[in-house]
This record gives C-alpha cells, sequence and structure tokens, in this order.
C-alpha cells in the first residue's frame, strides 16, 4: 500500500532516467554547436570573395575590397558589406601577401598590446576607442585626401600619434615602424570586414551622425 501511494517525483529510477536523457541530449547539442561554431569562423578563401559568396571572416585578401557597415533589415543590425575591389597602399595582394601581412598586423597589435587600452572584438580595455570597426570610422574618410589613401592616413597616425593627436587621451609613441603600421592597418580592415552581428552596436548611426554633423558645419 505505501509503494502504490509513492510519487513518482520520489523514485530514484526515474531521476537516474532523466539525468542520463538530460545528459545525452546536453552532449548531442554540444556536439552540434560546435561544429555550427567551427563551420562559422573559418576564414573564407579569395574564391570565395570573387564569386561573392559571403563568410563571416572573409579571406586575407579582403584587404583588396572596398568594406562598408550597413544596416541589415532581415537581421536587424549592421552588416559589413564587401564592394568592389580597390588598391591597398598602391597594390592589389595576392592571398600569400595579404595573409603575410595580416600575421605582421596581429603579432604587432600583440607586441604592442594595444588591448591594454582599446577593444578588439569584445576583448581589452575601455580607455580608447574600440578597434573592432576602426576602419570603418569617418574620420579617416576626412584625412584621405590629404594622405592619398585612407590606410596612409591610418598608417601616418599609428607612426606619429603624438602629431596627429584627435582626442584628449592621446596615444603614446610605440615606435611603430612603417612595416608594422601597414599591417596593423591591414589587420583592422579585415576585422572590419568580420561579421560580428552587430558589434559594437549602433556604429553606422554614429558614423551617419558624423556625417550629418560635417554636412550641418559647412
Amino acid at each position: 500500500m505505501e509503494n502504490e501511494n509513492a510519487s513518482v517525483w520520489s523514485s530514484v529510477r526515474f531521476w537516474r532516467r532523466s539525468a542520463g536523457w538530460v545528459t545525452g541530449v546536453s552532449a548531442m547539442l554540444l556536439i552540434f554547436l560546435t561544429f555550427d561554431s567551427v563551420g562559422q569562423i573559418t576564414m573564407g578563401t579569395d574564391d570565395d570573395l570573387k564569386n561573392k559568396i559571403t563568410k563571416r571572416v572573409p579571406a586575407p585578401t579582403v584587404i583588396n575590397y572596398h568594406i562598408d557597415y550597413k544596416m541589415s533589415q532581415k537581421r536587424g543590425h549592421e552588416v559589413p558589406v564587401i564592394g568592389e575591389k580597390e588598391l591597398f597602399f598602391g597594390k592589389n595582394w595576392s592571398e600569400e601577401e595579404a595573409r603575410a601581412l595580416l600575421h605582421l598586423g596581429k603579432l604587432t597589435s600583440q607586441a604592442k598590446n594595444c588591448m591594454n587600452c582599446h577593444t578588439l572584438l569584445g576583448n581589452g580595455a575601455y580607455y580608447a576607442p574600440d578597434l573592432t570597426k576602426a576602419w570603418l570610422d569617418p574620420t579617416w574618410e576626412t584625412l584621405a585626401e590629404a594622405f592619398g589613401g585612407k590606410e596612409y592616413a591610418i598608417s601616418a597616425f599609428l607612426q606619429d600619434p603624438a602629431g596627429m593627436a584627435m582626442h584628449k587621451r592621446r596615444m603614446p609613441n610605440l615606435n611603430i615602424t612603417e612595416d608594422e603600421a601597414k599591417g596593423l592597418v591591414a589587420f583592422l580592415k579585415h576585422m572590419s570586414s568580420i561579421d560580428t552581428n552587430g558589434f559594437p552596436r549602433n556604429f553606422s548611426k554614429s558614423v551617419e551622425q558624423f556625417k550629418q554633423g560635417e554636412t550641418n558645419a559647412h
């Protein structure tokens, strides 16, 4: 009689079976998410770019293309838009050259401890501006003509931040060489092409506000 009235919630057998099912389903879900994540972060190829196949992380040769950042009504946030080809530091980079240049830029960002002040893809400090979409900062557009191109303006700033100070929080002179600066600019341009699900938020809106402010000033 006592066994007939026992609640299922007090059954050891019920909880053991439940734990087994939960563990099994969780393991299968984790495996699926792992493979999906690997697919999402795998870098694309030069052929993808040529065939206009969108990858979350484009090939290194994306530095040979114009990159924009526009609102997607379907997704509800901003997404990178890879446009037509354009010269980068006066040339069209091969896949091998572009990969080596990006590697140099990444190593330089680590050697110079950029994340001590800046944020990259959500990691780092908040003392200085976020660098995730720094290539798209409209400030560089205003300097592009004077330096012969946006990449040259950014490179000049990295080599002489004190001489081109733009904020009260000034970047220190890190003795960045011309080659290192070129690598960093390539690294930042490639970073801006990565689909980060709209991070940092409202960046394109700030760009529009900047452009509006420039228009009103004139």
